[in-house]
């Protein structure tokens, strides 16, 4: 394996890990949200870096990971607008909480 590609992937790795653990211990709904968007983000840089090494001449990863953000950009807007709504009924966006809501 090339020492360029690794300089790539064990901070995509550290990313993805870091994204895991936030959304495994967190209990903000926002905070969990960031922890999904930097795991997507850790992919993303996956598909930049295998693009490049794989096929350099194309441009297929780049596409794909141009697709992934602008999905990612749709899914946080949505996330958003709940925690938005969850928030004006519950005056809070902690999980153990949202649990005892009967909506």
């Amino acid at each position: 394996m090339n020492l360029t590609l690794l300089m790539y992937l064990v901070p995509s790795l550290i990313m993805f890990g870091c994204g895991v653990y936030g959304f495994l211990t967190r209990k903000n709904m926002i905070a969990i949200m960031i922890s999904l968007e930097l795991m997507l983000n850790s992919v993303d840089l996956n598909f930049v870096v295998f693009n490049r090494y794989l096929f350099p001449g194309q441009m297929d990863g780049m596409f794909f990971t141009l697709f992934a953000i602008a999905i990612a950009a749709a899914e946080t807007a949505v996330a958003l607008a709940i925690i938005i709504n969850v928030f004006r009924v519950a005056r809070k966006v902690d999980i153990n909480e949202l649990i005892k809501l009967k909506f």
